[in-house]
C-alpha cells in the first residue's frame, strides 16, 4: 500500500487552492458589453464622466457631443494590480471595442491606463481631456490614441493616425492607419483589439473595418514592462474622447475586457534577434557527391534488410509449412471385430402369376 507524506500533500493543496484564487481573481476583471442598458451588471462595472451618456436606447455611449470643447470618458470602475501577490504573478490583458467617429478634426478617441488614484472626473483642454499636469510631475500614464487631429506640439504624423503613449503625448510608436485604406472619423464603424502580453512584455494593437475577425497582423507593437511601470500599484482602465473646438462626436457600442494571470515562472523576455542570431549553428552544406553516396548506402541497406526478411520467412515455411497435423491418441481410430451370423428364409407359397 503507498504511503502518503503529509507535507507533500498539503504542499500542493497549498498550490490547488492559490492556482484556483487566481483563476477566480482574473475572472472577476472581466467584463463584455454588446449594448449599454442601464442594468445592474453595467452600472455595477462601469463609470461615465463629463460628456459621457448612454445613447440609442442602450445601443452605444456617447463621449462627446456635437458642440466644441466636449468631452467624455468611460472607466472601469475596478482598479487593478498588474502584480499579484508574493509570488510576482504579472497580469496580461485583452480589451477589444467599436467606436465610430463624425468627420470632423477632434483630438480623437484613446484608450487609457492610468493610475489608480488619478482624478478621472477632471477634464482639461489636452488632448482626449487628460489632465495630466507636467511631464515631470504627472501621473504615470499608457494610451493608445487614434487620433484624427494633427498637433504640431505633439509632432503628430498626420490627421488619421494610430499611436502608443507612454507617459506623454508624443507617441512612442505611430502608425498611418491611411496606408491600411481606413479613415477613423469617416463616420463609420471600427473595431480595434489590444492585448498586453506580460509573459513577452509587449503591447500589440489592431484595428479593422470588421469585426467579425481578429486581424492576424498588428497595426502596432511596442515592447512595454507594465509591471515595472507601476510595481504593485493599481491601475484604471477606460476610454477617453475630446473634440477641441470642433463638433466631433464619438460613439462607443461594444467594450470588453479580460484579464489572465501569468505565473512568474512562465515570464520570458522580448526575443532579441540579434541574440539568437549568435547562437544559430551555421549550417553545413555538403557536397552533391556526398549526398549521392549516402542514398546508394542508404538503399544497399535496405536491399539487403529485405533480402534477409524474405529468406526468413521461406526457411521457416519450410519447417513449419509441410508438417502434417497429428491426431491425439485417444481421437485415433482403432479396428474393431464384427460377429456375423446366417440367416434362414423360408417361403410357405411360391408365387404365381403375381398372385399369393
Amino acid at each position: 500500500m503507498a504511503k502518503f507524506n503529509i507535507p507533500t500533500c498539503l504542499t500542493v493543496l497549498t498550490f490547488m487552492i492559490s492556482h484556483l484564487k487566481t483563476i477566480n481573481a482574473g475572472s472577476s476583471y472581466s467584463f463584455s458589453f454588446e449594448s449599454f442598458d442601464k442594468n445592474q451588471n453595467f452600472q455595477s462595472n462601469i463609470a461615465l464622466y463629463g460628456d459621457a451618456k448612454v445613447a440609442g436606447n442602450g445601443s452605444s455611449l456617447q463621449l462627446t457631443r456635437s458642440v466644441s470643447s466636449s468631452a467624455g470618458r468611460v472607466m472601469y470602475k475596478q482598479p487593478i494590480k498588474l502584480v499579484e501577490g508574493i509570488s510576482g504573478n504579472t497580469v496580461s490583458f485583452s480589451t477589444n471595442f467599436s467606436f465610430l467617429m463624425s468627420r470632423d478634426d477632434g483630438d480623437g478617441l484613446a484608450f487609457l491606463l492610468v493610475p489608480g488614484g488619478y482624478n478621472v472626473s477632471m477634464f482639461d483642454n489636452s488632448p482626449f481631456g487628460l489632465n495630466l499636469g507636467s511631464e515631470k510631475s504627472g501621473p504615470k500614464f499608457v494610451a493608445v490614441e487614434f487620433d484624427t487631429k494633427r498637433d504640431a506640439e505633439y509632432g503628430d504624423l498626420n490627421d488619421n493616425h494610430v499611436g502608443i503613449d507612454v507617459g506623454a503625448f508624443v507617441s512612442v510608436k505611430v502608425r498611418n492607419v491611411s496606408s491600411n485604406d481606413m479613415v477613423l472619423n469617416s463616420g463609420k464603424r471600427l473595431h480595434s483589439w489590444i492585448d498586453y502580453e506580460a509573459g513577452s512584455k509587449r503591447l500589440e494593437v489592431r484595428l479593422s473595418q470588421s469585426g467579425d475577425m481578429k486581424p492576424i497582423d498588428p497595426l502596432l507593437s511596442y515592447p512595454l514592462d507594465l509591471s515595472n511601470m507601476w510595481n504593485d500599484e493599481r491601475v484604471l482602465i477606460g476610454l477617453s474622447s475630446s473634440n477641441g473646438n470642433s463638433s466631433q462626436t464619438c460613439f462607443i457600442y461594444s467594450w470588453s475586457l479580460k484579464l489572465r494571470h501569468v505565473p512568474q515562472w512562465m515570464h520570458s523576455e522580448p526575443l532579441d534577434p540579434r541574440a539568437s542570431a549568435k547562437r544559430v549553428k551555421p549550417v553545413l552544406v555538403q557536397k552533391k557527391s556526398h549526398c549521392i553516396l549516402k542514398m546508394l548506402a542508404a538503399m544497399i541497406f535496405g536491399s539487403a534488410c529485405g533480402a534477409l526478411g524474405a529468406f526468413m520467412v521461406l526457411y521457416l515455411w519450410t519447417i513449419f509449412g509441410n508438417r502434417r497435423p497429428i491426431v491425439p491418441e485417444e481421437c485415433s481410430v482403432h479396428p474393431g471385430d464384427f460377429e456375423y451370423k446366417k440367416v434362414k428364409v423360408v417361403v410357405d407359397k411360391a408365387v404365381q402369376d403375381g398372385k399369393h
